[in-house]
């Protein structure tokens, strides 16, 4: 099973996953994304309500065309009040797939293949990649460490080598992919895919500003730095002028109110509530207090393209 490519998966042309990015992924990126040939997903949390998820489910249905695939990044931990609730739409409006976060995906994996959905988790090791293929999973996520946003610990040649050979699942490859020497590479590792997130936030359709789209195509691998200021979780951000001035690291009193069994869970909460409120002024706002969240592989990124445009440099 795990020589199953991802084309054979998802019935697409490219081996290829356009990767949910919170604020940044939009319906407009994953159409344009099917049309190439590729398949898109979009966090659930890029939407409020669920009548606003079932509406953008509809739209990419209507829109979908043969040798094209669209899906839906679901956290599944507690911490997530509307984990169920958007479970619940995606398996009565019908998507191609979910990819899972953060938690354990044996209650999505039971009611998504009731309905013929394919669920792909999200791991950093073989261990929970054993354990999610043991619920079921149709494949794995492999994060490496050089992903954008909230990565793993291991190079993309160790974690994908060492999850090929231990486990009878598909393993993609997320993290470290700009160009196709980048898909080749991974796909010599023993990879069945890619999933490829920030070569896409410099996107004509993403759903940020200009000025995040521009720090892109003029920041580069060097400048990416991992902060704890986000989500109280290591997070890649663009080493920007006032993330220099802030620092990456816990306060102390965060630091110190995490050392305690009880309270760690709700510091965490508060630090993600207050991290996601600041990277979403960041995303949609001009304002000289710049969070913006990237991985190594805008060293990519030269311009801001269509993309049709970006899909080109991952197959050409």
């Amino acid at each position: 099973m795990n020589s199953v490519k991802l084309t054979q998966l998802l019935n697409i042309k490219y081996p290829i996953i356009q990767a949910p990015m919170f604020l940044v992924s939009n319906t407009k990126m994953v159409i344009e994304g099917m049309k190439s040939g590729i398949a898109g997903c979009i966090p659930a949390l890029n939407y409020r309500t669920n009548e606003e998820l079932r509406t953008a489910i509809k739209e990419l249905k209507a829109a979908k065309i043969e040798g094209g695939a669209f899906g839906f990044n679901l956290i599944v931990n507690k911490s997530n009040i509307k984990y169920m609730g958007q479970l619940a739409v995606f398996c009565e409006e019908g998507v191609d797939f979910i990819i899972t976060s953060l938690g354990s995906p044996e209650e999505t994996i039971k009611q998504a293949h009731q309905h013929n959905i394919i669920v792909f988790c999200d791991v950093t090791d073989l261990n929970f990649a054993k354990k999610v293929e043991s619920l079921g999973a149709d494949a794995i996520i492999a994060v490496n460490n050089e992903a954008g946003g909230h990565r793993g610990g291991n190079s993309p040649k160790e974690l994908i080598t060492e999850l090929v050979a231990n486990c009878n699942i598909p393993v993609i490859s997320a993290g470290g992919v700009g160009c196709k020497k980048d898909v080749d590479k991974m796909m010599n590792f023993g990879a069945a895919g890619v999933s490829v997130g920030s070569p896409f936030i410099a996107s004509i359709e993403a759903s940020v500003t200009k000025e995040y789209k521009e720090a892109c195509v003029h920041y580069g691998a060097d400048d990416i730095v991992m902060t704890e200021r986000i989500s109280g979780t290591p997070c890649t951000v663009i080493n920007t002028p006032y993330v220099q001035k802030i620092g990456t690291k816990q306060t102390w009193i965060e630091g110190v109110l995490n050392k305690n069994k009880k309270l760690k869970k709700w510091v965490k909460m508060i630090r993600f509530s207050i991290g996601m409120k600041a990277t979403e002024k960041a995303a949609t706002k001009a304002t000289y207090k710049t969070v913006w969240v990237a991985g190594p592989s805008i060293q990519h990124t030269n311009s801001i393209l269509p993309v049709s445009e970006i899909v080109l440099k991952l197959i050409k």
